[in-house]
């Protein structure tokens, strides 16, 4: 029992027959109390988490935002350019697309005529800027010819120009890149249309024309998920969403020249599942400690930012120094393959990977022996609780650095998987921004309409392609997306 002394020379002062009576009584408040400190400093941990410290998102910050930690090292560099590095500023063509030429009528001072007089310099100034915006309505006309056999003949007309009267591709493509790309939603695309063009565009045209390259890139999604399933490497990850209010979650599948999303009313296994991409997959899959993905029979590689963060916030809040000694390590492990790949080596040497391991497993004995798993005190009875003993947040972390050091380090051991899977995160990013502005989808079809649509320019964009000639090439029958495709299998 571990009342007070003062508390314990009181009880034995009453007679025997009380003593066990105020004895029990102590043990339950005993308990009640132990159960209320674990219950506080729970919570304590949860308000002691951050953006900087744990997976939360930085939106969960509120206005109490965590001051900066980055665990980069401080240089001697100056703040700005550094030496070497190439600006970009406005330069003079040499063949402008229109030249004003402003004349000297009069002198200045006498004020004689000099409109024929020629002029023995030229001062240029160039101004970048746009035309005035207007809705061009262009009219194709189809001849018809009658030949001497009886044959009525009818020219061609261009595939965007098929009714009688339609919208055309630039206008399609502007939408379109609005709405999945710049994530504006219907109501704000079409109130642009109408203060740039002076026209009046309605929401369920944008829909249509949404779902009409939806449509269009089905062959595209299809022959990307056939690239994704034979990867080498891939990252996944999944954020979630509001569709009609429910919650549902966008699954994402990156390499470094594509990505795939896929909306699911799930997120974990089941998702995972019916996208169909893992349950194929034989590569690296890179992502966070989710344990769904560790039902699939692959290799695996747990995101190091991930763990760096709740490394940070077992050194806040438990002041263990285990934690930040591993942080030190597992940044000096980046620095030394990153020294490696600079001098066009593919691997380290045997040594330096032993002594490297030999240090991390060093650490992590060094952790268990500062969270042991919590016995019982001697003498104590403790009632039995059905399932698993609750483990402390530094124990929990131990056992999965220990258990899974593999998938942990295995960025040190093949080059070709990358530190953390912040690239997949890169790709899930705007999502959040398109849930800012919008709020939800309202309807799943329109989620998963930008699923695909934001595949495909996503896709391009890490290509280098220009994302507004990747989604006109869709309204006018170019090659762009068998030229994705094509890509990367190069």
């Amino acid at each position: 029992m571990l009342l007070p002394q003062e508390i314990q020379d009181l009880i034995k002062t009453l007679p025997p027959e009380n003593q066990a009576v105020v004895q029990a009584i102590a043990l339950i408040y005993e308990s009640k109390f132990q159960q209320m400190e674990a219950r506080i400093k729970e919570l304590e941990d949860q308000l002691a988490k951050n953006s900087k410290n744990s997976s939360k998102p930085p939106s969960s910050d509120g206005y109490k935002k965590p001051s900066p930690k980055s665990l980069r090292k401080k240089t001697n560099r100056k703040v700005g350019g550094q030496k070497g590095h190439k600006g970009h500023n406005l330069k003079m063509v040499q063949n402008p697309d229109k030249i004003l030429l402003h004349k000297v009528k009069n002198c200045s001072n006498c004020h004689k005529d000099l409109t024929d007089q020629k002029a023995i310099e030229k001062i240029r100034h160039q101004v970048y800027d746009i035309p005035l915006l207007r809705m061009l309505v262009t009219e194709h006309q189809s001849e018809v010819k009658a030949c001497t056999c009886g044959c009525l003949n009818t020219a061609q007309m261009p595939d965007y120009a098929s009714h009688y009267v339609q919208y055309g591709p630039n206008i399609k493509t502007l939408m379109t890149y609005l709405q999945d790309y710049q994530l504006l939603p219907y109501e704000r695309s079409a109130q642009l249309v109408d203060d740039l063009f002076e026209h009046t565009i309605s929401q369920g045209t944008l829909y249509n024309i949404r779902k009409t390259t939806y449509e269009s890139l089905e062959d595209f999604e299809l022959s990307l998920e056939l690239f994704l399933c034979a990867s080498t490497l891939a990252g996944f990850d999944e954020t979630g969403l509001r569709v009609i209010t429910k919650l549902h979650w966008l699954h994402s599948c990156s390499t470094d020249k594509s990505v795939l999303y896929n909306v699911h009313p799930k997120r974990g296994s089941d998702a995972m599942n019916d996208i169909g991409i893992l349950p194929k997959f034989k590569g690296v899959a890179v992502h966070d400690f989710w344990k769904s993905y560790y039902q699939y029979e692959c290799d695996h590689a747990l995101c190091n930012a991930h763990i760096l963060r709740e490394l940070i916030f077992i050194k806040e809040r438990f002041e263990q120094d285990w934690a930040e000694d591993l942080i030190n390590l597992l940044l000096k492990m980046k620095q030394t393959k990153h020294k490696a790949l600079l001098q066009n080596k593919t691997e380290l040497a045997e040594v330096t990977l032993k002594n490297y391991r030999k240090q991390y497993q060093a650490i992590i004995l060094q952790g268990f022996q500062q969270n042991p798993l919590a016995n019982a005190p001697p003498n104590q009875k403790v009632k039995k609780k059905r399932g698993r003993k609750a483990k402390s947040k530094p124990r929990n972390l131990l056992e999965r650095l220990d258990t899974f050091a593999d998938d942990v380090l295995r960025f040190f051991y093949d080059f070709k998987v990358p530190f953390d899977n912040n690239f997949s995160e890169r790709d899930l990013r705007m999502m959040k921004v398109k849930l800012k502005i919008s709020g939800c989808f309202r309807s799943l079809n329109g989620a998963k309409y930008f699923a695909r649509i934001r595949s495909y320019i996503s896709t391009a964009r890490k290509q280098g392609i220009n994302a507004f000639d990747a989604i006109r090439s869709l309204f006018t029958n170019e090659d762009i997306p068998q030229v994705l495709i094509s890509n990367l299998y190069c």
